[in-house]
């Protein structure tokens, strides 16, 4: 049987490679392995030629992390820390909004779960220390073992409200890696439904229409944690199957 497609948005960038110097489609290995890791088959989406009918193909969607999201799509001028991808920011909005429409199962992860709030009329806010006065959800040195590049990363518990998708997934407290300094603010169409308790930020949201749209604000594919990518699997199996009805 094959495995559900799952599709990874991935960056545009220039990149060093042997005596090569070119623009190229990447993504972190991290999110190819933990997709295959809980039964996926993963599939990168380049930003170049955005549109939206490669959902047609896929049985379920990651949004990824990655550089922040411009805040001239929630009509607010840029902060000096403020380092948008533009580039993404034009194929990623409409996917969402599109992978929404069709139902189809989604993760968002860090910038990620930030598109999902802006694609559904939500905002960001801009620079967490600015808000939290404490720079705990990023650059925490050493303090997560099982992350990649561990140094750059900050470590914090997550408390989830009972009675969720996100609940079902993860109990109602868990650890987890930290590294970004936008958050969201207003969620769109998405309910806040985890939070760092600490300083309130929210950490994780889903929708309530959905049967599986999760966004998380940590980055699970580089942990051993690797629950958000085995339910979007199941949920992902579940739209194939259906489709194959």
């Amino acid at each position: 049987m094959r495995r559900p497609l799952i599709g990874l948005t991935a960056y545009a960038q220039q990149v060093k490679y042997g005596h090569n110097d070119m623009m190229a489609g990447m993504l972190p290995m991290t999110y190819v392995k933990a997709v295959h890791a809980t039964g996926g088959r993963a599939v990168l989406i380049t930003p170049d030629d955005p549109g939206t009918d490669v959902i047609e193909s896929l049985d379920g969607i990651v949004f990824t992390g990655g550089n922040d999201v411009d805040p001239a799509h929630w009509d607010e001028p840029r902060h000096p820390e403020t380092d948008p991808d533009e580039t993404r920011d034009e194929a990623e909005l409409p996917l969402m909004r599109a992978a929404l429409a069709a139902g189809l199962p989604i993760l968002g992860v860090c910038r990620g779960m930030q598109v999902m709030a802006v694609a559904t009329g939500g905002s960001l806010h801009q620079h967490v220390p600015d808000l939290v006065g404490h720079e705990r959800h990023r650059a925490s040195t050493g303090t997560d073992p099982l992350a990649a590049n561990a140094s750059d990363y900050g470590r914090h518990d997550v408390v989830v409200e009972e009675r969720t998708v996100a609940h079902e997934v993860f109990g109602r407290t868990l650890t987890v890696n930290s590294f970004h300094h936008q958050a969201v603010a207003e969620p769109g169409e998405f309910v806040p439904v985890g939070w760092c308790p600490d300083d309130r930020i929210i950490e994780i949201i889903e929708h309530p229409a959905h049967t599986f749209a999760l966004g998380v604000q940590w980055h699970p594919e580089r942990t051993t944690d690797l629950r958000s990518f085995e339910a979007l699997a199941r949920a992902a199996s579940r739209t194939r199957a259906t489709a194959s009805a």
